[in-house]
């Protein structure tokens, strides 16, 4: 397929005729907590908030529409691991066009539901995204159908870049923007908007330290494949930039860091406790770098909430991840006295001091233990380090050894 070229602001400003009525301009809400750690203000741009959860219908309609009536004749196919596909699948119904979406096997079970209740028909191939996409392109070639590319065309990013726009109209002190990055559709369409109107603007990517193809993509010059790409964050989970984001982001984006897992979860956490926001990991990205460096970043700061599409099993396991980050939970090994009663006295310490017990196993038969003794394994919930703390006092003051 030939290359498209490079998108431009007037190109950005006719996305933005052409969504209007069609995607909401999503609220910018401020964050107490974060503006307290970071020593400036934070906003919180709710694009899991947007039509889909995310904000690929902005690209994607802004692709479909541009089809000519010929193209839009033969239909449309996709790749994506769920808001794209959301995306394609809502805009495809909303002009008339039908639509074939390529889903990883892996793809979250809500996505795929919500894909197919747009209008979509839903195939499932490959386990990483780019496997997908070569499916679907495979797809196009033999069927006539127009690839939609999740984040590789101007029409693409400069639909993307609509949010960009907003931004600048939201919060117009705004001097940082912070943004989670897959194959770059998003943060180029944004860099593209903001740097022209406003070239003093620091422009942040995040990546998950598992699936980061920007840095080593940046430093080379030019667009490289990992040899692999694991994270939670499956909406990020991208093993090599697309070539138009690339050339933007390599141009006007100045800086894309990494996150860890952990560091996901713990923003994953913080948007629902806090934010009361239900964020994906992917759309996490920025409040993860936040939280893991707070004094890096100059304000009054934008973090953008990409999506909301999170598969409940994942939410799940991602917050249980996230409280242990956090300090939420505490394990602990005791030796009591193997009589009647002691575990109820160590539970009624417990009980005192608001630690909720998860769990208890006993070992009785371990050659360290005396005859009458027993080793107690306890697994807590607590409300965080300096709770951990009082727990392990008020058992020591009670006489019990904690062993680890």
């Amino acid at each position: 397929m030939p290359t498209p070229h490079r998108p431009t602001l007037e190109d950005v400003l006719a996305a933005r005729k052409t969504l209007a009525g069609i995607t909401r301009v999503t609220a910018l809400e401020g964050s107490r907590y974060l503006s307290r750690l970071t020593g400036h203000p934070v906003l919180l741009k709710c694009e899991n908030l947007q039509r889909t959860g995310s904000f690929k219908l902005r690209g994607a309609y802004n692709r479909i529409a541009g089809l000519s009536a010929a193209d839009r004749e033969r239909g449309v196919v996709a790749a994506s691991a769920g808001n794209h596909a959301q995306g394609v699948a809502l805009a495809a119904s909303l002009l008339g066009v039908t639509s074939t979406v390529f889903m990883p096997v892996g793809a979250p079970l809500p996505k795929v539901a919500a894909t197919r209740d747009y209008g979509a028909r839903v195939r499932m191939e490959g386990q990483l995204v780019d496997e997908t996409l070569a499916a679907a392109t495979a797809y196009a070639r033999e069927t006539g159908a127009v690839f939609i590319h999740p984040f590789d065309h101007a029409d693409v990013v400069a639909g993307q870049g609509t949010l960009g726009l907003e931004v600048l109209e939201q919060c117009p002190e705004v001097r940082t923007v912070a943004m989670s990055v897959g194959g770059g559709g998003l943060i180029a369409g944004v860099a593209l908007a903001i740097k022209a109107l406003r070239p003093d603007v620091r422009i942040v990517g995040v990546q998950a330290e598992g699936a980061a193809a920007y840095p080593p993509s940046l430093a080379a010059g030019r667009p490289l494949s990992l040899p692999g790409a694991a994270t939670m964050a499956d909406g990020i989970r991208v093993g090599r930039p697309g070539d138009v984001p690339f050339e933007l982001v390599a141009e006007l984006v100045d800086e894309v860091r990494t996150v860890s897992e952990s560091a996901l979860s713990a923003a994953l956490l913080h948007c629902l406790e806090r934010a009361k926001l239900v964020v994906e990991p992917a759309g996490a990205a920025p409040i993860a770098a936040l939280l893991t460096e707070p004094d890096t970043f100059e304000g009054p700061l934008v973090a953008v909430l990409s999506g909301g599409n999170v598969d409940p099993v994942v939410l799940e396991r991602s917050l249980r991840h996230g409280m242990a980050a956090a300090g939420r939970y505490l394990s602990l090994r005791l030796r009591l006295p193997d009589h009647p009663g002691a575990l109820a006295a160590l539970l009624g310490v417990l009980s005192a001091v608001d630690a909720n017990v998860l769990a208890v196993h006993h070992v009785r038969t371990d050659p360290r233990l005396g005859v009458s003794e027993v080793e107690v394994e306890l697994w807590l919930e607590t409300k965080g380090p300096r709770h951990c703390d009082e727990v392990i006092v008020a058992l020591r003051e009670a006489g019990y050894v904690v062993l680890s």
